[in-house]
């Protein structure tokens, strides 16, 4: 679990809580039932009658990875470098058939797995940055769909909300005959159904869906990382050209060095 994000998710439940306990002593008068459904059931149900049901259910799924770890951090990508100048110095020593046995190793990951099969079976440089770039271009469309359609929810629940408070609106109008002293009440109810819309939005969907794109933005950064690593091992360029060309993706705090790790050993 993604311990930073569960405790500012804990923080905003916790904020939005206290300041209601602070401000007053009805607590119960911010809970409804009729609200809730309104508001979430109103979303899922356009969202699913706009999006096809398998990418709904990716989205909620998604809403959900949120609260892991991310697998693709900064030491990942410096290790990134570290294998690619690897095959480079065993593809020199015992040629490219060498990396034979390194595919079966990676096997569990579709982009590097197939990126090395290119290498393996001879493709020029140009040819596997063509089509690693495809395939990092459409697995990264591919993820956005989720995304976008948590974005999509957000801006569709504050919609429901004020939908929900045009309803109770209309219901404490009609009743305004019989018991004026009511309205206070009611009109508080109604506007719960907005109060709820802006907290799915803004605390749930919309977070939920930035994070999932900056998630697909990194993984898409890792893909072109790979890709020219790849493309430059097919090109048998030397290690330390390789290591020059991918250290000039990255951070320079995380930058391979080939003469760190020899000395090191």
């Amino acid at each position: 679990m993604s311990i930073n994000t569960f405790i500012a998710f804990l923080l905003c439940i916790s904020l939005f809580i206290g300041s209601i306990v602070i401000s007053t002593d009805n607590y119960w008068i911010f809970a409804s039932g009729s609200s809730f459904v309104m508001v979430v059931g109103g979303t899922l149900a356009a969202t699913f009658l706009g999006q096809e049901a398998r990418y709904v259910l990716l989205a909620l799924r998604g809403i959900l990875s949120t609260f892991s770890v991310q697998r693709i951090g900064r030491s990942i990508l410096n290790q990134e470098v570290g294998r690619i100048i690897r095959w480079g110095y065993l593809s020199q020593q015992k040629g490219v058939t060498a990396l034979e046995q390194e595919a079966q190793k990676v096997k569990a990951d579709p982009f590097l797995s197939f990126g090395l099969e290119l290498v393996l079976s001879g493709y020029k440089a140009d040819d596997i940055r063509s089509n690693l770039q495809s395939v990092a271009n459409s697995t990264f469309e591919r993820n956005m769909v989720p995304a976008n359609i948590c974005k999509n929810m957000a801006s569709t629940a504050p919609a429901f909300g004020m939908i929900g408070t045009l309803v109770g609106l209309i219901i404490m109008l009609d009743d305004m005959g019989t018991d004026p002293t009511q309205l206070g009440n009611g009109l508080a109810v109604a506007l719960n159904t907005t109060l709820y819309g802006v907290i799915m939005a803004r605390m749930i969907c919309l977070p939920a869906a930035n994070k999932m794109t900056q998630r697909h933005e990194i993984n898409r950064f890792r893909h072109e990382l790979l890709l020219e690593g790849l493309a430059l091992l097919a090109d048998r360029k030397n290690p330390r050209f390789i290591q020059d060309r991918m250290n000039s993706f990255l951070d320079p705090a995380i930058r391979f060095d080939i003469d760190k790790q020899l000395r090191e050993r």
